[in-house]
């Protein structure tokens, strides 16, 4: 797995969760938020690992539009105009030292992402890796780190309701990838004590077009016959579409030297049930609706049987069920986006339903996901 990292409108509808108007705002920071406390200055050196995921070259495109002098830094080619590229691995220690000479800040994307494999893997790049990297920084003068992690490094298997960002928790995550991004996100953290300003994003569920992980897997699966319900789909999930998470990432390098500190979850802030989401996605993805349906009861026992087969040998794709996605499809997951949205000066531009029509112009236009 490569260290890449890998959520017509609603009209007035109101948000569930601030209570402002889904997809309102212009994904900016308003003039008022703008003008309070120091900004990371256009023309800043910014080194962006990960960049050949979605979101990372995402991010990088847009930071390279800001007036950003952009790094990627990736195993494979990133390809963002406008930027200097680096290949190279978390794994290679001089190489992450040459990387963060004479930068500004660093936006640490990078990560091994995945429902499977071995948790030396895992170690190896989102602990050690992130720890070579933070090392470089420091020992470079870099003090600005914006640090990506996850809500799952929170959760411990129970739904989640309207919560904010609650400490990282190696010992209670769930699973390889949560538990060691965990440990990632408190190694970033602790960096404040000697000076370096780090703030941790936690995007929750990125998709839209272009995406080769969540989005495309629910429109194969999907038009494969083997995307699942569990339950009866209502269970609520918040997500992001990809063009909000840029905004506020871009937001997030602007504002870092004022805000830093601190955890926040990134979200669209639009909690819909899980079948509608994945319904949604399919069908703008080109596939019919998914039917089949499996109690969640079922599809944890399937899941732990999925993860002994997986385990006996190499895989090119994820495994179609695990425990841990039987959780992630049979229970709520949706969060508190005020602090969010305060810290950052910024709401998202684009709804849920707004997202659909857009992947699904995008499937017309070029034929794929």
């Amino acid at each position: 797995m490569t260290e890449t990292t890998t959520e017509t409108t609603a009209g007035t509808m109101m948000d569930t969760v601030t209570g402002v108007p889904r997809g309102s705002g212009e994904g900016r920071p308003s003039s008022e938020h703008a003008a309070s406390g120091p900004a990371l200055p256009q023309g800043a050196r910014v080194v962006v690992t990960g960049a050949s995921g979605l979101l990372g070259g995402s991010v990088a495109r847009r930071l390279v539009q800001e007036g950003y002098a952009v790094t990627t830094f990736q195993r494979g080619a990133a390809g963002i105009p406008g930027a200097r590229e680096v290949r190279g691995s978390l794994t290679d220690a001089e190489a992450v030292r040459d990387l963060m000479q004479g930068q500004d800040a660093l936006v640490h994307m990078a990560a091994k992402v995945s429902v499977s494999g071995e948790l030396r893997d895992f170690v190896e790049v989102n602990v050690r890796g992130t720890q070579r990297i933070l090392d470089a920084a420091e020992a470079a003068g870099v003090r600005n780190v914006l640090h990506v992690s996850s809500p799952s490094v929170a959760h411990s298997g129970d739904s989640l309701v309207g919560v904010g960002a609650q400490p990282a928790d190696p010992a209670h995550a769930v699973g390889h990838y949560a538990r060691t991004k965990a440990e990632s996100e408190l190694l970033a953290l602790d960096r404040e004590r000697s000076g370096m300003r780090v703030l941790v994003l936690r995007p929750h569920l990125v998709w839209g077009p272009g995406d080769g992980q969540l989005t495309r897997r629910i429109v194969q699966r999907a038009q494969s016959g083997r995307m699942p319900i569990l339950g009866s789909g209502a269970a609520l999930v918040d997500t992001i579409y990809i063009d909000n998470a840029v905004d506020a990432f871009a937001a997030a390098l602007r504002r870092l030297p004022a805000i830093h500190g601190q955890s926040l979850v990134l979200t669209n802030g639009e909690p819909r049930p899980i079948g509608e989401l994945i319904t949604g996605m399919a069908r703008a993805g080109g596939a019919p609706a998914p039917r089949l349906r499996i109690p969640p009861r079922l599809a944890m026992v399937a899941g732990w049987a999925v993860e002994k087969v997986w385990a006996l040998g190499e895989h090119d794709d994820e495994p179609p069920m695990t425990r841990f996605l039987a959780e992630q499809l049979s229970t709520a997951h949706w969060f508190d986006q005020r602090q969010t949205r305060s810290a950052l000066a910024w709401t998202p531009r684009i709804s849920i339903d707004d997202g659909f029509a857009a992947l699904a112009e995008h499937v017309r236009q070029t034929g794929g996901v």
